[in-house]
């Protein structure tokens, strides 16, 4: 068989954040499995995974560029995805971002609160209709959402502070929070993650949804923004202890793990696996169904305005 037909009969697995860190090398595993199809923001980096997928280890990729910030463009990636006619297989949202202060996308909403909640909803909602039925959906997440977490607070969390999708697109949290500026942003935006994994659980059978808590990988990319002394120290220094250290990780393991959870067919739904593979809680606010369903209410209310109605 060609390799052309090899790609146009494999199933295809959508990966979201893969051209660095965890997502890059969850594209290369998931070029085990069939298609993958490569959904990130730079077409450059795009192209170079996919060429490292295509040529190094024989697989077959597809690149289509989006910005997780501006919905418009990750519902017309959806589109472009839906246009390619793959037999897709599975979604995994794993773009993410940890900013280091406010700041907002084109739209005017906060960067990361959009990045990491708003735009893998609204590619996830996009894309459900063109999904088969038991296919897997996974979201990368974080414990960082859960006050109760002590190794989350250990470093400066202080849990999702979440209030509405509205106030999170202002970058409005509840007070009490975080010290640390970004905090907040990324704990609440990942409270919406798992919210969305959990209330899609029930609400939509037919397919499967998970959340993986990956562990503190300090050889990610997700402080880009970060000054040189702290990068230097993440890839470094606790880079090689993290094999070591409970609750952390590598992002070679973690992308095994999420390349598991993600083509193993399962008659669940809903659960949540921490780094080790096993299954875990999140915090008691989003174990709460009717805050999950709010938090999904809202946030199909807020992606049907128009970006301007929240400033």
């Amino acid at each position: 068989m060609s390799a052309q037909a090899r790609s146009t009969s494999a199933p295809a697995w959508i990966v979201t954040g893969p051209t660095s860190g965890i997502g890059r090398y969850a594209a290369v595993e998931l070029a085990q499995h069939g298609t993958v199809v490569l959904v990130g923001r730079d077409p450059n980096k795009l192209e170079a995974v996919k060429a490292a997928i295509n040529l190094r280890t024989g697989g077959h990729a597809i690149s289509v560029t989006c910005d997780f910030s501006d919905i418009e463009s990750v519902r017309l990636a959806a589109a472009q995805i839906v246009e390619l006619g793959l037999p897709l297989a599975g979604l995994l949202n794993n773009a993410g971002i940890v900013p280091n202060g406010v700041a907002n996308s084109a739209q005017g909403w906060d960067l990361a609160f959009t990045t990491n909640h708003l735009g893998p909803f609204a590619l996830t909602e996009a894309l459900i209709p063109h999904l088969p039925d038991h296919a897997n959906v996974v979201f990368t997440c974080s414990s960082s959402e859960d006050p109760e977490c002590k190794p989350a607070v250990t470093v400066g969390f202080r849990g999702g502070r979440y209030i509405s999708a509205e106030a999170g697109a202002r970058g409005d949290w509840l007070p009490g929070g975080s010290s640390k500026p970004g905090f907040d942003a990324y704990a609440t935006s990942k409270q919406g993650n798992l919210a969305t994994v959990l209330a899609f659980a029930r609400e939509i059978p037919r397919l499967r949804f998970f959340a993986v808590e990956p562990g503190f990988n300090p050889g990610t990319s997700l402080g880009r923004d970060a000054g040189p002394a702290l990068k230097f120290l993440a890839k470094y220094v606790l880079s090689p202890l993290a094999p070591f250290i409970k609750n952390w990780s590598t992002p070679q393991r973690a992308a095994r793990l999420l390349t598991k959870v993600l083509t193993t067919p399962s008659q669940t739904s809903g659960v949540y696996y921490a780094e080790s593979g096993k299954p875990m809680l999140g915090s008691a606010q989003v174990r709460d169904p009717a805050f999950n369903d709010r938090v999904v209410t809202e946030t199909r209310a807020l992606l049907a305005q128009p970006p301007s109605s929240t400033r």
